[in-house]
């Protein structure tokens, strides 16, 4: 890409964090180094994650420990995002969740009700008729009696709510199925499509960073490693967009993308030299 600068009127950095800013319990080459140097310039730095698999302090803690200061006000996951849509619109709904422990956490601290299935109790039952809303989520302990409850209330016109539509998660060694997976099965068989997608590239998680941050759209750059999900939701909320070539993308493939994204980084130090 030219070293052409970014407009001088950029004044927050969205940055993605699989695959942009670290990568398992490692922080990506130049990472800590480029958001200290943003930082210390006057730019606001807000964390954005799909992955509904933490609260967002253990997300800041993990930052912090990779020589990233972060406090949970700097980290939006797609759990929060979707506890607190649903704790506005739909407080009344009992949820069927197909997720992890932490998201179970993040939508009870939002006030919201779970109908519970039971670990390790091949006895109890879920009644589907109590099930308003179906959850999906990344979800490493899913099973065919998850799948099944999720289907039947579906089929009984439950709402459809989804934290992400990732396909994958990145992870060191390769990636593994991401809530993307799970979600596809259920709209395949029940022939519906999600009501309402929390994580990137949805409108909702743009309204709640914009929202965190107290600025216009244009005056922000998103930057991640997933065309799909960062660069479409940059470009769709009309920010400038960067994509680095750190996790799930590579340069050929950023350069097929149409529209293109503003910027083509090897990783985030690149981005120091367009910015500042």
């Amino acid at each position: 890409m030219n070293p052409q600068r970014i407009s001088g009127d950029i004044q927050a950095v969205l940055l993605d964090l699989d695959g942009t800013v670290y990568l398992g319990e490692k922080a990506l080459p130049a990472a800590p180094e480029a958001i200290a140097r943003l930082r210390s310039a006057g730019m606001r730095v807000l964390f954005i994650s799909n992955k509904p698999l933490k609260p967002r302090s253990d997300y800041a803690s993990k930052l912090t420990r990779l020589g990233i200061p972060a406090t949970p006000d700097d980290v939006i996951t797609s759990g929060y995002v979707l506890g607190r849509y649903l704790a506005r619109v739909a407080s009344d709904q009992r949820l069927f969740v197909i997720g992890e422990p932490p998201l179970f956490e993040e939508l009870r601290s939002h006030h919201l009700q779970i109908v519970d299935d039971v670990p390790g109790d091949p006895k109890h039952v879920i009644d589907v008729a109590e099930i308003d809303g179906v959850v999906v989520a990344f979800d490493r302990t899913f099973t065919y009696k998850k799948l099944n409850i999720a289907y039947q209330a579906l089929l009984r016109g439950a709402h459809f709510y989804a934290t992400n539509a990732d396909k994958a998660c990145p992870m060191p060694g390769g990636a593994i199925p991401d809530a993307g997976a799970i979600l596809a099965a259920l709209e395949h068989i029940t022939d519906r499509s999600v009501d309402v997608l929390a994580g990137k590239p949805s409108s909702w998680m743009v309204a709640a960073a914009l929202e965190r941050l107290q600025l216009p759209p244009e005056r922000c750059l998103m930057v991640g490693d997933r065309l799909e999900t960062d660069i479409r939701m940059g470009q769709r909320a009309g920010m400038r967009t960067a994509i680095t070539l750190t996790g799930a993308t590579s340069r050929a493939e950023a350069e097929q993308w149409r529209p293109p994204p503003d910027w083509i980084i090897e990783n985030l130090g690149e981005l120091i030299a367009y910015l500042l």
